[in-house]
C-alpha cells in the first residue's frame, strides 16, 4: 500500500537525491559532524514532504 505522497514526482526526486547524498557522503571525507548534519538534513526533505500532504 502506498501512501499518496509517495506517488509524487518531488517525492520520487527528493528520494533519489537523500540516496545520493548518502552514497556521496561514503566515498568524501568530511567530519562525523558534517556527515550526520547532511545526512539528516537530506532526509528531512523527504519527512517535510511526508508531512505536508498529510
Amino acid at each position: 500500500m502506498a501512501f499518496d505522497f509517495e506517488k509524487l514526482i518531488v517525492y520520487q526526486k527528493a528520494k533519489v537525491f537523500n540516496h545520493s547524498i548518502s552514497t556521496l557522503l561514503e566515498i568524501i571525507p568530511v567530519t562525523r559532524n558534517k556527515k550526520d548534519q547532511l545526512d539528516r538534513a537530506s532526509f528531512s526533505i523527504l519527512l517535510n514532504i511526508a508531512e505536508g500532504t498529510g
